[in-house]
């Protein structure tokens, strides 16, 4: 069926034969230079004017040269166009050549006016050539002066009576220092306690428990005021105060000296304690 089919399809199966027929016909006519060109147009799409720049020596137009002769005319045109852009690039490199000296001129022009950059020459100092200065003459000894000299001991002998009397003037002001500290009172170290002493009941006589706190003396131990403060059920406390000396009576001696008084004192407790 697809043969019968084909069969009656007008189809150009060797179109290529005639293709390569008329490709041929044109190269011979005129020359591989042609050829060439249709090779560029078919790899590269674009106007007639772009591929007969692409390949130099190939043209369609009317003034057209095939064969040596068009490529030695293409290559002469472009010679002349390099010789062209290469005397522009040396005029170019002239002109910045010249602007480049004229800058170091003025460049040169300002270093040498500015103030900063002058040489100033260093003064020469004219010396003068060393004199010979001659030594004074040594005047002649009179007699007053040698009996000056004659005066002074070599030995140090005044010095001595000097340091003497100088170690006895500061003996003399530390023995004045001595008695002085002595003769002064020194500071005694003091506090002011206030003890809180309580009885056993409500019972106990807070007076003959005072004056037995009270009968307590001792070396650097003053009593000082009192008072009942109420505690709770009919109970109060004698708070009484005193000042002692800190080097001879503590607080440990004076809670044993009170609570020796075991019929009156329950307990004693140190209610405030102040330096002095």
């Amino acid at each position: 069926m697809a043969t019968n089919f084909l069969v009656h399809e007008k189809i150009w199966f060797d179109k290529f034969k005639y293709d390569d027929a008329e490709r041929k016909f044109y190269e011979q006519m005129n020359g591989p230079v042609a050829g060439a060109s249709r090779q560029l147009k078919a790899v590269l799409p674009g106007p007639p004017e772009a591929l007969s720049q692409a390949a130099p020596g190939t043209s369609s137009g009317p003034g057209a040269s095939g064969g040596p002769g068009g490529d030695h005319s293409e290559l002469a045109v472009r010679i002349a166009s390099l010789e062209v852009e290469n005397q522009n690039l040396r005029s170019v490199v002239q002109d910045l050549q010249q602007a480049i000296a004229r800058l170091e001129a003025r460049l040169s022009m300002l270093e040498k006016s500015s103030p900063a950059h002058r040489a100033t020459a260093p003064q020469t100092q004219h010396v003068s050539p060393m004199r010979q200065v001659e030594p004074p003459a040594k005047k002649a000894a009179t007699p007053a002066e040698d009996d000056e000299d004659n005066d002074i001991d070599l030995f140090g002998s005044g010095d001595e009576e000097e340091d003497k009397e100088a170690a006895r003037l500061r003996e003399e002001r530390l023995r004045q220092y001595a008695e002085k500290k002595a003769t002064k009172p020194l500071l005694v170290a003091k506090s002011s306690i206030l003890l809180d002493v309580k009885p056993w009941d409500d019972e106990t006589d807070m007076a003959q428990l005072e004056a037995c706190v009270r009968s307590i003396q001792l070396d650097g131990l003053v009593w000082g005021g009192s008072q009942l403060v109420p505690v709770g059920y009919g109970i109060r406390k004698l708070r009484i105060q005193c000042v002692v000396e800190d080097d001879k009576v503590g607080t440990d001696l004076l809670e044993e000296q009170i609570t020796k008084f075991e019929e009156h004192v329950q307990s004693v407790d140190i209610a405030a304690f102040n330096k002095i």
